[in-house]
């Protein structure tokens, strides 16, 4: 069966018909606390200088997923695929463990990392991960990768508490 594109689109309209309204953010939390705010993007653009742009992506979707905050998602994808990222990459990288053959072994290092970071379950971050990070990124750079994960962590924590909405973010509007 072929369908033809206002088909396509009539059906992709209804679809979004069915949708469940938006939710209401709780607390307008930027806008309340704008230092905090401020402080914020200065540490994200001190990190953003530091690191590979393709592995930050990466990371923020990376702990955004894990961290189930769907703002972010929204964002960062939207970023990484507006910088050219491929869709596949983006897609996997919620199995990366069986989906390794998409990333480079520095890219999995810091993605491995980022899980250790960011969920934290025993209370510390392996040494064997450490290590395999440690080897593909020089210091200085490892330092970036570190802070670029505790800020999308933050960044996580602000928006789920808050319940941010996701859907409206257009690329670039934060940088």
């Amino acid at each position: 069966m072929t369908t033809n594109q206002s088909d396509r689109n009539s059906a992709d309209h209804t679809h979004q018909h069915d949708r469940v309204p938006e939710h209401e953010p709780r607390l307008p939390w930027a806008k309340l606390a704008p230092d905090v705010s401020k402080a914020m993007f200065g540490l994200e653009k001190a990190v953003r200088q530091g690191i590979d742009p393709v592995v930050y992506e990466l990371v923020k979707i990376r702990a955004s997923q894990l961290n189930h905050c769907a703002f972010c998602l929204d964002m960062h994808t939207k970023d990484a695929l507006a910088a050219g990222e491929s869709a596949e990459r983006i897609v996997q990288l919620s199995a990366w463990q069986e989906s390794r053959h998409f990333y480079s072994a520095k890219e999995l290092a810091a993605i491995e990392l980022t899980e250790a970071v960011t969920v934290l379950t025993d209370g510390f971050v392996p040494d064997a991960v450490y290590e395999r990070a440690a080897a593909h990124f020089e210091e200085t750079e490892l330092a970036y990768l570190i802070a670029a994960i505790t800020v999308i962590n933050s960044w996580n924590r602000f928006a789920v508490t808050t319940r941010m909405v996701p859907g409206h973010y257009t690329p670039g509007t934060y940088k």
